[in-house]
């Protein structure tokens, strides 16, 4: 029996001291450690050569792990198709690995899988690829079926109407989602761009003759970039680039170089005069539905990827919404939660921005939220950004962007930004640094001369939150166009 007690004694000793460490430790966390010094990146030099054929050849050899990835840039993406046609770039690229003349769709996933490897392909708004990652010792394998792909695609029509059966349904789920819907209104709404995916209508009206032309005008060595990142020589890559990709040739007619757009403006960006923060509401009524999406979309002229002033953008992104410590994560999620996550995005052209805010929130909370988004784009462009914030969002920048340096699919990405735009391999280096360099006024122009003025869309059950948002912005002219008579083919947005 006295064992007994004893042992209750002992284990409630026990019990209380854990209980008064754990407050320490809750007490100590309550102070985030400082962010550690900046780490420079070093990756080796890009080593360039030119085939005869005009496709450029980059390597970067990093030997630590034995894994290559193979990248080929298509400088083609859907910037190069007409609205109408919307989807037809990443319908073409996405075909190319569903069948050649000698291999089927399922031939080349096996061939593939049989090497351990992995193989994709897609378009964005401003370029096409294909990527291949393998063990270094399977590169040459690889490469047969890389060459195979892109040279000798079959563009099958029963593999074209699945594609497009597949993409017809992902799409009909995807617009009965808020946050899918609201940033699909605004590329045509605010950016006015179609989107990258296509429409239902537009899908639908893509041919076999229509890819086959797009593949043939667009799908060039002159126009393309071979990038190889990881355990390979440049002697290596650069024969097998011949080996494989020598016998490609130009189309007859002129081939246009890469077309770069570069934008080189270094000045301070136009801040005179006042003006708002938005200049329109559009609301798209999707009546029933679970939730509301709030979004702040602003397109920014003149100023391209290649602008110097991508890297306050960078770090103004960093503090307001680029990640779980960001201005509008902390007002929206954590302050109030009102949501389960709200952040800011910068999508990049050569010649232009888009610059858009993302949350989803309840139908009740949607007027409350679009005006904490609002607040937090005038303090952009009204306040200075303490030092104290400015070194650790900027550590949220450098930190991944190293890390992702460490991979060979994120390294052979990164290179192929880089020449798309036309942009020397160099900056890789000296990315840091210039992240590292933006001062609390660079950010402060940046925000005043181009994020305001930008429109507001919300997509939600707006039966729910009109009254609150009458409200709260009074002087405010709401558009509200219903989801079923959505149409991003007409100017109007309407059926």
């Amino acid at each position: 029996m006295k064992n007994s007690k004893f042992k209750i004694v002992g284990f409630a000793a026990i019990y209380c001291i854990l209980h008064f460490a754990l407050c320490i430790f809750a007490i100590a966390q309550e102070v985030p450690p400082a962010p550690g010094v900046p780490k420079a990146v070093t990756v080796p030099a890009v080593q360039e050569k030119k085939l005869a054929n005009g496709l450029t050849v980059a390597v970067v050899q990093k030997s630590q792990v034995p894994i290559v990835t193979i990248n080929l840039l298509i400088r083609a993406g859907a910037s190069g198709e007409e609205a109408a046609k919307a989807g037809l770039a990443d319908m073409t690229a996405s075909m190319l690995t569903k069948g050649t003349k000698t291999r089927t769709a399922t031939q080349i996933a096996e061939a593939i899988e049989f090497l351990g490897g992995s193989i994709s392909s897609g378009a964005g708004w401003n370029a096409s690829y294909i990527s291949v990652t393998v063990t270094s010792d399977k590169v040459a394998q690889a490469m047969a079926i890389l060459a195979d792909v892109v040279l000798n695609p079959k563009f099958d029509q029963k593999e074209i109407d699945l594609l497009r059966s597949q993409s017809l349904d992902g799409l009909t789920y995807s617009l009965k989602q808020p946050s899918f819907l609201a940033n699909y209104v605004a590329s045509k709404y605010s950016f006015k761009e179609h989107p990258v995916g296509g429409t239902p209508a537009s899908i639908g009206l893509i041919s076999r003759a229509d890819i086959l032309k797009f593949q043939k005008d667009n799908y060039n060595p002159a126009n393309s970039v071979l990038v190889f990142a990881g355990d390979i020589s440049a002697a290596t890559s650069s024969a097998l680039a011949a080996k494989y990709f020598s016998t490609w040739r130009n189309p007859k007619h002129t081939v246009k170089e890469m077309r770069l757009d570069r934008i080189t403006k270094l000045g301070s960006s136009d801040t005179s005069g006042p003006r708002p923060v938005v200049n329109r509401f559009l609301v798209i009524d999707l009546p029933n539905s679970g939730q509301a999406s709030v979004v702040y979309a602003q397109s920014i002229p003149d100023i391209g990827r290649s602008d110097a002033r991508y890297f306050p953008a960078s770090v103004l992104n960093s503090v307001l919404g680029g990640g779980y410590s960001s201005r509008l994560n902390q007002e929206i999620r954590i302050k109030r939660g009102l949501s389960y996550g709200a952040g800011s995005s910068f999508e990049w052209r050569s010649w232009k921005a888009n610059f858009a805010t993302q949350t989803q929130t309840k139908n009740e909370s949607a007027a409350e939220v679009t005006e904490l988004v609002i607040d937090e784009l005038r303090k952009l462009s009204t306040t200075a950004t303490a030092e104290s914030e400015l070194i650790p969002r900027k550590s949220g920048l450098t930190g991944p962007f190293g890390l992702s340096l460490e991979t060979t699919g994120g390294l052979a990405g990164e290179i192929g930004e880089l020449y798309g735009f036309g942009i020397p391999s160099t900056e890789l280096n000296s990315y840091v640094a210039n992240i590292n360099g933006v001062t609390n006024a660079q950010i402060k122009d940046f925000a005043l001369g181009n994020l305001l003025g930008g429109d507001i869309v919300i997509v939600g059950d707006y039966s729910i939150f009109k009254a609150d948002l009458a409200k709260r912005f009074p002087k405010m002219t709401v558009e509200v166009i219903k989801a079923d008579d959505l149409d991003l083919s007409k100017d109007n947005l309407r059926k």
